[in-house]
């Protein structure tokens, strides 16, 4: 058995945000149970015992949600100190969290430092843009509340970068958005574009990001953090970074990326365990953590021939001189369910015809300027 990552919902799909675009709130609605509540100790546990006997080499726990800090501290002190006492010499174990940040408080970001837990911030550029898409149950913007957690990582001294949704309105306000969060001094960024609802035709909501926005996005993007380079302030994009690592011939990290589903776990909080974070819908339930095995998980992800699926090459995609890059991108943004060619494929195409040649001259910048990548 290979490394694991497994992605956790600690407290299924309860959020007190209530973010017109959330993808996870339109697939918990098309399930028979949306809401699984706070994940008990008999699931936690069974899973700890079952992913680090069947570890190798590290085991990375991510925690998302819904907001997973719903599920409270006092269960992540006892996840954290049972892992502990379970984990076999020499496995190497990780943590990951993924935020809106308004439970942040010194406690929160004092454990997160102790236990090295990687965090990422949900923030949305600047104010106009956040506010708009993100806020809470009672219809207000949760940009300030945001910035305050923030601030309070970045004080405690914890590991964290921000994730931004690409909205089409944020597409058409890149320089602001991105002018913000460098302002902010946020180094390490992650941007990535918003999901219609599923079975929905692309480009109905207000929020929907069109290819021809997302490719002017990209381009627009890389042209503000290309110049930054030359005068030689580095931000991380996970993006371009993934990107100039695969020129180099490495393989990326960022899943969307690699042309075809990983091996994923994906624990609800009652114990269903699902194959992605985009296919956590009852037609796609692997089994139950606490009753099957890790390897009867995996029969059952193979019977469903979703990893297989997500491997087709399109002929047309064959055909492209951007293949090797762009490698028809994430399965859930693909035209025929899953299997046809990416909705972005334009949106790729003008990006690397426009970008390709700065992106093989970033390496020699980055020496330059004596920075660490």
């Amino acid at each position: 058995m290979p490394p694991l990552n497994i992605l956790l919902k600690p407290a299924s799909s309860g959020c007190g945000l209530d973010c017109a675009y959330c993808f996870y709130a339109d697939e918990a609605r098309r399930r028979q149970a949306p809401d699984r509540g706070v994940m008990p100790e008999e699931v936690s546990r069974a899973l700890i015992e079952k992913a680090l006997g069947a570890a190798e080499g590290y085991i990375a726990f991510l925690f998302q949600g819904g907001e997973p800090m719903l599920a409270g501290l006092d269960f992540y002190r006892a996840f954290v100190a049972r892992v502990r006492e379970a984990a076999p010499q020499g496995l190497a174990v990780r943590y990951a969290i993924q935020t809106n940040g308004l439970l942040l408080d010194r406690e929160w970001c004092r454990f997160f430092r102790e236990n090295r837990f990687l965090t990422g911030l949900s923030l949305d550029g600047n104010r106009a843009c956040h506010d708009r898409f993100r806020r809470d149950r009672a219809g207000k913007g949760t940009y300030d509340r945001a910035l305050r957690g923030a601030g309070l990582l970045e004080r405690a001294g914890v590991e964290y970068n921000v994730l931004t949704v690409v909205t089409g309105h944020l597409a058409r306000h890149t320089q602001a958005a991105f002018s913000a969060l460098c302002r902010a001094g946020f180094r390490f960024q992650q941007y990535i574009p918003c999901l219609d609802p599923l079975g929905e035709e692309w480009g109905g909501r207000d929020y929907s990001l069109s290819p021809e926005q997302y490719g002017e996005f990209l381009k627009t993007l890389f042209d503000l953090w290309y110049r930054e380079l030359e005068r030689g302030q580095y931000y991380s994009i996970r993006y371009f970074d993934n990107l100039v690592w695969m020129l180099e011939g490495r393989q990326p990290e960022q899943c969307a990326m690699r042309g075809r589903c990983s091996a994923q776990y994906v624990v609800e909080a009652d114990g269903s365990v699902y194959p992605c974070d985009f296919y956590c819908l009852d037609e796609y339930c692997l089994g139950d953590i606490r009753r099957d095995s890790w390897a009867e998980l995996d029969r059952a992800r193979e019977a469903m021939g979703f990893l297989q699926r997500s491997a087709r090459v399109p002929e047309e995609c064959r055909r492209c001189q951007w293949h090797p890059l762009c490698r028809n991108g994430c399965r859930r943004e693909r035209l025929e369910d899953g299997a046809g060619r990416n909705v972005y494929c334009r949106a790729y195409a003008d990006f690397f015809a426009c970008a390709l040649p700065r992106l093989g001259r970033v390496r020699g910048l980055l020496r330059r300027g004596g920075i660490q990548f």
